[in-house]
């Protein structure tokens, strides 16, 4: 059977990227560096994981981002998921796409990963939102009797997001709702960082479990902290320094943007250290305070509302 070794090399990957790659992953998901051999290990000898990738009530957006990742490129991350089933992506269709899905879940029953991008829906049974002819619900439970693990992608399928907005006429609910009985990993964000999905198969891969969850099932390792706790404008909170509006001499000096309704001190995501586009960027350091994407409910509170202030982990007036 493939390894993920197998594929990199296929595709033209020198050892010394494959080196600077496993460095970066075991950076980010926080592991000792005593484990660097062991996910090199496991990169050579172990099977590649088999993925579905279904879509519920959503937009897109998560896919979207994903597909527009640099590092890793969203090629390297297919080859990393092994992605055998993508209603939205693949070239195939019809009859055929539908029996490849059965195949794969015959051939790799209880040993393959389930991921759902959008939320399930409740509405006259479902059938607002139809996958090959049948409700997506019945999709849903269907492919997770014989997954080993269920990714929640993006905060429509981990809390239902807009969909599921007041008053929820589509009766939109999040995957957990529907599937009880199975681990979930909960990435929200709408859309979620892209580099997350691909260090979570990594973890996976090196420690054959799911990596810890908080009490809301998110990756700790990525959730554990606010946006505002690693955001460069933290120091000017601390300083009481604060843009008023978004032209103001304090927005153009980069001050903090809480009384504009940033969102960052409630919001737990690691968008201000990881970043998006390779570091490039996230929403804070483009101008526009945090709209808290990653949390339960964010559609239905105010965007430019300040909110009572939260105590959030303080080191010094520089926020390192």
């Amino acid at each position: 059977m493939e390894t993920y070794f197998d594929t990199l090399k296929d595709k033209g990957i020198t050892y010394r990227e494959i080196l600077s790659f496993s460095h970066k992953m075991i950076g980010l998901l926080g592991m000792s560096m005593e484990e660097f051999d062991s996910l090199l290990n496991a990169l050579k000898n172990k099977p590649k994981m088999s993925v579905l990738w279904f879509h519920g009530l959503e937009c897109t957006c998560c896919s979207e981002a994903l597909m527009r990742s640099s590092t890793p490129l969203f090629s390297d991350i297919i080859s990393i998921l092994s992605l055998e089933y993508d209603d939205l992506i693949s070239t195939s269709c019809g009859e055929n796409l539908l029996k490849h899905k059965k195949k794969i879940m015959d051939e790799y029953k209880n040993n393959y990963i389930l991921a759902v991008e959008g939320s399930a829906t409740y509405f006259e049974d479902g059938v607002c939102c139809m996958v090959g002819g049948k409700p997506f619900n019945e999709e849903l439970k269907e492919a997770a009797k014989y997954a080993k693990v269920i990714i929640a992608w993006g905060s429509c399928a981990s809390w239902g997001c807009v969909q599921a907005a007041k008053p929820n006429p589509t009766t939109s609910v999040s995957i957990d709702k529907v599937i009880t009985d199975k681990p979930i990993i909960k990435i929200p964000g709408c859309p979620p960082i892209p580099e997350v999905m691909a260090m979570i198969i990594v973890y996976m891969l090196l420690k054959g479990g799911i990596p810890p969850l908080d009490d809301k099932l998110r990756p700790k390792v990525f959730y554990s902290t606010t946006v505002h706790d690693g955001c460069y404008r933290k120091s000017y909170f601390n300083l009481n320094k604060f843009a008023e509006s978004f032209d103001d001499e304090g927005a153009k000096k980069g001050w903090c943007l809480y009384k504009l309704g940033c969102k960052g001190p409630s919001t737990k995501n690691a968008c201000s250290t990881i970043g998006w586009y390779n570091g490039l960027s996230f929403p804070v350091k483009a101008g526009h305070g945090c709209i808290g994407c990653s949390e339960e409910s964010f559609w239905e509170k105010p965007m430019y509302k300040e909110e009572t202030p939260i105590v959030t982990q303080n080191f010094d007036i520089f926020g390192f």
